[in-house]
């Protein structure tokens, strides 16, 4: 069973699973719609129920779990699947029934197109809607709904008010009756099951539309459902859009990215089959199209990390940047993200997130801010436009150095430089602020407080790329003091970081667990180690032998006491082993521009070769991989932000992830 998804550019999204749309998670539905883009998210819409009356026998299309049992639609299913929007195939004695879902973009509303293709039967169609409007992190037990429902003199359309909202349904050329008291009880949801969460709910039934087909008629019929208000689509505006020009619409919005990345005029002679480039490419716009929102409250875009229940982090923003942004040539969104990134900067730092309620900044991080600076340096690696750096950025960046230097303490983080060897301090023990955050019952399952070995790299990162913006506006003294503390901070860092004995990097220095994190000081482009000098060459082998998979890098060696492979069972076990070994093909991306670095830096020939033949083996498994996982992996189309280190190596966390699908997909489309 796969699970989809598809979004509206807001925060929104409808997202179920191919097996005939029934839904395993409380966070899948027809319509999760942003009330306050891209917070503030509701279910409103949790599925459509078909049937078929075909000469008076009735048939039903649907899918659903209750009371351990599962309705039997799916023995109608002929076929599923998704290009751009999913489209289920049934066939229900000589009668094809095509369904498409597609999200409206720029609105709170779905659109969901039959097309029906008719024998000579006498024949009506049913679509009840399975209503509900909770927040889409939680679940509904009411046993009464208490809604009212307006309905058109037509009756080919209905405004539901429930809890306060209005949603307006329609279904040109339909007829709709009211249903009295139907509730659909104890719809269950498996995968909240697993998840060890409460996996029941209850939703509202308010009513059916019918609609006749004549014999030997094929006729399109488009059902849209949308919230009213800001965002959506009015009541009577309901049944007046066409189906097919929604399709078209979205299709075009698509092709456009496609054919503005410029990414089909660099087919690779590596690809024999240029359909096959073609066809990575177009998989590659629509996955990370899903991530990029437009947030009204500043004005600009933004990236969600992962579906189905993250936001806009930064972190997973900045990281993400470069796959999604950059390598599509939306160069445009791509100055609004950094705008937006530091549109709530606050001493020095970005905020790692924000509210899903209220969009309130939270400032739990001590990476994003010098994540930053690497996502600045490849916007200009991309389009050298200092200017735009200059006007907009060059004052937050100019801020972040000054603070983690005089020290931060805000919720806690605890930044500040060591004026003893020019490294930076973070949090504390009861805080997590590095990307490797979870705790469980309030303590920290991997405490990273003290000097970690990714934050420094990241610092001296940041100082030599502002060192290299102020050597291009020729500003000589600010280029100097750049240049003395990132000397010093370099000067210090093999000395502390470095160990012997395991010929890697400490995580945090007192900390010698082998983990990924060190992949840091040798990925980023200006590297903390020479990466013509020994000690980068063993972190690498280090890391190559102990941490790496097919799905990505591990979080922990196998040899470290607490490693733990699989990422399954309630909340907190989930979160005790979240970085204790789980698989993350973000890191992927550092691995690879690791590799690149070391190839780049070396000088002997022979050398050189062995690394570009081992770099050319990594593009082959990451695209044997992770083709495969597109296609027959747990999401159609995407990836997912974890993996179990052990086979099957299954996809775990959310569905599908920013910095997941931009990373790999940034390796494969690379020259």
């Amino acid at each position: 069973m796969k699970e989809w998804i598809i979004t509206n550019g807001l925060g929104g999204y409808a997202s179920s699973t191919d097996f005939g749309g029934m839904n395993t998670r409380r966070y899948h539905g027809l319509l999760i719609a942003s009330e306050m883009p891209p917070y503030n998210r509701k279910l409103v819409l949790s599925k459509l129920d078909e049937s078929i009356e075909i000469n008076g026998k009735k048939t039903a299309l649907y899918t659903n779990e209750a009371n351990g049992n599962i309705s039997s639609g799916t023995k109608y299913l002929t076929k599923f699947e998704k290009d751009i929007i999913p489209i289920y195939t049934y066939k229900v004695s000589r009668v094809i029934i095509e369904k498409s879902i597609c999200m409206i973009h720029g609105k709170n509303a779905v659109a969901v197109i039959y097309r029906i293709m008719n024998q000579k039967s006498k024949t009506k169609f049913n679509l009840t809607p399975v209503v509900n409007y909770r927040d889409f992190h939680l679940l509904n037990t009411n046993t009464k709904f208490e809604f009212k429902q307006t309905v058109s003199d037509e009756k080919d359309k209905v405004q539901i008010e429930l809890s306060g909202r209005k949603i307006n349904i329609g279904v040109k050329g339909a007829k709709y009756s009211e249903h009295e008291n139907d509730i659909f009880y104890d719809m269950q949801y498996r995968i909240e099951k697993e998840r060890g969460f409460d996996y029941q709910e209850n939703h509202l039934v308010p009513g059916t539309f019918t609609v006749e087909i004549k014999p030997n008629e094929d006729k399109e019929i488009v059902f849209i459902c949308s919230l009213d208000g800001d965002y959506g689509i009015d009541f009577d505006e309901i049944t007046t859009i066409s189906g097919e020009e929604i399709i078209k619409s979205e299709s075009k919005r698509i092709n456009n990215q496609i054919k503005n990345s410029k990414l089909l005029e660099k087919i690779s002679e590596k690809y024999e089959d240029k359909q096959v480039y073609k066809d990575l490419v177009k998989k590659y716009i629509v996955a990370a199209d899903n991530f990029v929102v437009y947030k009204p409250a500043n004005k600009l875009h933004t990236i969600i990390a992962g579906y189905p229940w993250f936001n806009d982090w930064n972190r997973d923003t900045l990281i993400a940047f470069e796959g999604l942004l950059l390598v599509t040539r939306k160069f445009d969104i791509a100055e609004e993200v950094l705008l937006s990134c530091i549109d709530k900067i606050k001493q020095g730092l970005i905020p790692n997130g924000y509210s899903e309620y209220n969009g309130k900044p939270l400032y739990n991080s001590v990476d994003a801010s010098l994540l930053f600076f690497e996502a600045v340096q490849k916007y200009l690696n991309y389009t050298e436009n200092y200017d735009f750096v200059k006007e907009n950025l060059y004052d937050s960046m100019k801020s972040i150095i000054n603070n983690y230097i005089d020290g931060i303490n805000i919720d806690g983080n605890n930044i500040y430089l060591d004026d003893m060897d020019y490294l930076i301090v973070s949090g504390t023990p009861k805080t997590q602020n590095t990307w490797m955050d979870a705790k469980v019952n309030g303590v920290a399952v991997t405490p990273r407080n003290g000097k970690a070995v990714e934050i420094n790299a990241m610092f001296y990162n940041a100082l030599k790329i502002m060192q290299s913006i102020n050597k291009h506006w020729n500003k000589k003294l600010s280029q100097a003091e750049y240049s003395y503390i990132a000397k010093k901070c370099k000067n210090y860092y093999e000395k502390e970081f470095y160990n012997e004995e395991k010929k890697c990097l400490y995580d945090v220095i007192g900390d010698d667990k082998i983990r990924p994190n060190q992949l840091f000081a040798i990925s980023l482009s200006y590297p903390v180690l020479d990466c013509d000098k020994e000690a980068a060459k063993q972190v690498f082998i280090t890391v190559t032998q102990k941490l790496l998979n097919n799905y990505g890098l591990m979080t922990l060696a196998k040899e470290e006491e607490g490693f733990a492979p699989k990422y399954e069972g309630n909340p907190e076990e989930r979160d005790s082993v979240y970085h204790q070994g789980t698989t993350w093909p973000f890191l992927l991306g550092q691995y690879y521009n690791a590799l690149k670095n070391l190839i780049n830096a070396e000088e002997n020939e022979e050398n050189k070769q062995n690394l570009e033949n081992t770099l050319s083996q990594l593009k082959y498994t990451i695209a044997n991989t992770f083709t495969n996982e597109i296609v027959n992996g747990n999401t159609c189309g995407s990836i997912c932000e974890i993996y179990d280190a052990i086979k099957p190596k299954q996809g775990k966390g959310a569905f599908a992830q920013a910095w997941s699908v931009a990373e790999i997909f940034r390796i494969l489309l690379d020259k």
